[in-house]
């Protein structure tokens, strides 16, 4: 799929869709003290589910590129081998996806996105980012939520590589919010000045998307 192109309706896509329109998964405000671990209207699993637009690209790591751009002094097009040679990190969190399920304790080995932007160095005006994926799927994020301390562009989870379903090679992992925007098999980093819908978003989903808040769709 080519850079811009807009990744086709699949079941899923219409699935959620649907979803946002008729408030779906809505489950009320619950007042739950920030100190508890799970989200309002979430619910706990053991394995791993997989959702995405209806294709999973494969992407070797010989042709694999990451594509950092915008607002920065410095503009990065990495090769896996260029992004293995930063310095990794490990981060434990837990993930909260927003048709209702939670997994806690995930182990992620990969770049933390602190590391990647102290190498790209924002600019001052940069104040959101806009994430391309390699299956044309976009979604975007204030750069703080971005830069949090335990977002990663992870490689590997629970010790082992980060298999193609869930987003492998790499995927970004932001845990603090809903899961649509830790996007799988990220090929491009933009930093922006003012904040753009992606995929989901224009599609009635939240422009945030914070569990705690219950963020889920555009009107919460």
């Amino acid at each position: 799929m080519s850079d811009d192109q807009t990744p086709a309706d699949s079941k899923l896509t219409s699935s959620k869709r649907r979803w946002a329109s008729e408030g779906k998964f809505l489950t009320g405000r619950i007042s739950r003290p920030d100190a508890e671990r799970l989200p309002p209207g979430q619910h706990l699993v053991k394995n791993w589910p997989v959702l995405d637009l209806g294709q999973q690209p494969v992407i070797s790591t010989d042709s694999w590129r990451l594509e950092v751009r915008g607002l920065v002094e410095t503009t990065l097009t990495l090769t896996w081998t260029e992004f293995q040679a930063i310095e990794p990190s490990i981060r434990i969190s837990d993930i909260h996806c927003v048709t209702t399920w939670s997994r806690y304790d995930n182990k992620w080995k990969g770049v933390s996105t602190r590391d990647l932007l102290d190498l790209a160095m924002p600019r001052p005006e940069a104040a959101f980012v806009m994430l391309t994926s390699y299956d044309g799927y976009t979604t975007n994020l204030p750069l703080a939520d971005f830069a949090a301390e335990d977002a990663i562009l992870a490689t590997s989870w629970e010790g082992l590589p980060l298999t193609p379903e869930h987003g492998g090679p790499m995927r970004l992992v932001v845990p603090h919010l809903y899961f649509w925007k830790s996007a799988k098999w990220l090929r491009r980093i933009e930093l922006i000045a003012a904040d753009e819908a992606g995929f989901w978003e224009k599609n009635g989903y939240h422009m945030h998307g914070d569990p705690w808040r219950e963020q889920r769709y555009s009107d919460d």
